[in-house]
């Protein structure tokens, strides 16, 4: 065989080689990928996205999209051609597993923690929406969850409204934690609650829960720590004037909290939030209508873009990011707050869009 033949034969077999070993070895890498979007003054799967009743709501023009990213499965192992080949690709993003899924996070335990996430993201938005119309929402600190074998199993129960602790009144979930650490482990606290069933009762009959009583409970130490815990997750529980539905499956995390508060809020009051105009954006909202960060923001820039928006509505603390490398067409505006958002748009449905708060690299 000529050495020219042999050496061309032999190079051939080495490069089929590196492929097959690069198509059958794992590295420890996910990647993240521009997901779709999806209008929260639309439809999703045949039926709206919001869904108001028990109060008067108008029509609605225009997009308000949510964005999403793609990731891989927890489960799942990228192989070396897939990792080059997300690291070439402008639009994609390959990063070490572990970002993702920390301390090795099953696919179970992700979907499982998005789901609450996600949960607690649509609850935050009506309230948050509500709040900023001026429309009053009862709020009240409530026994989350109780942990098997502590102090408080058996004295307190899921659902409990919690009025004080020592006597001090609580008005966040926070407040219970830091009554409770006041003490020493072994020390007793006094929780004052509306039990679970009377509160369920009262508020049936339209009321605010009034009976109470108090429940002494006897801290101990916590596993990583000194601290005195009694066993309980405290929470915040809502009671709405109407009732108001997010219809969205097969989404996860908290990200679309700002979008589905803009979409209430839009439903609720007369003429079209965003004049008829392309907007899609992203961000955390708290009970109180702050606008938090987000991941995978240069993503969620492109599936806007890919959509069809104009218009971005960025949280501050993703703004550096997302000004970094801003897709052709779409302009960002920063938000701090729903009420950033709302005088936002206002100036993007009238055509005044040179004083729109903008998002800088720097």
């Amino acid at each position: 065989m000529p050495r020219r033949t042999a050496t061309m034969l032999a190079s051939t077999l080495a490069l089929i080689g590196l492929l097959c070993a690069g198509l059958l070895l794992p590295v420890p890498y996910a990647e993240m990928s521009p997901g779709p979007t999806v209008n929260t003054l639309g439809e999703a799967r045949g039926e709206p996205v919001l869904q108001v009743s028990g109060h008067k709501t108008y029509p609605t023009s225009g997009h308000l999209n949510m964005t999403t990213v793609r990731v891989t499965g927890a489960d799942y192992r990228m192989n070396v051609v897939e990792a080059v080949y997300g690291w070439l690709a402008h639009d994609n993003v390959v990063v070490p597993h572990d970002t993702l899924y920390p301390d090795g996070k099953t696919e179970e335990q992700s979907t499982q923690e998005n789901a609450e996430e996600f949960s607690q993201s649509q609850e935050s938005a009506k309230v948050a929406a509500l709040e900023e119309l001026n429309i009053p929402v009862t709020s009240r600190i409530i026994v989350a969850s109780v942990v098997k074998d502590s102090p408080a199993e058996g004295t307190l129960h899921a659902g409990d409204v919690i009025k004080a602790v020592d006597g001090s009144p609580v008005k966040d979930p926070t407040d219970v934690a830091k009554l409770v650490t006041k003490h020493r482990p072994g020390q007793d606290v006094v929780f004052t609650v509306v039990p679970a069933k009377d509160a369920k009762a009262a508020e049936k009959a339209g009321k605010e829960p009034t009976g109470t009583e108090d429940v002494t409970i006897t801290t101990k130490k916590s596993d990583d720590g000194d601290r005195a815990i009694v066993g309980i997750q405290a929470g915040t529980d809502h009671t709405f004037p109407f009732t108001v539905d997010i219809k969205l499956a097969d989404v996860g995390g908290p990200s679309a909290g700002l979008m589905f508060a803009l979409g209430i809020v839009d439903k609720l009051t007369p003429g079209s939030l965003t004049g008829g105009k392309f907007v899609a954006g992203t961000g955390t909202i708290d009970d109180q209508g702050k606008v938090g960060p987000i991941g995978g923001i240069e993503m969620k820039l492109v599936g806007a873009r890919d959509a069809g928006a104009r218009y971005f509505l960025t949280p501050a603390e993703n703004c550096a990011a997302a000004a970094s490398d801003i897709p052709d067409g779409l302009t960002l505006i920063k938000v701090n707050t729903i009420g950033d958002a709302k005088t936002s748009l206002d100036k993007v449905r009238s055509g005044d869009t040179a004083g729109l708060p903008s998002c800088s690299a720097s």
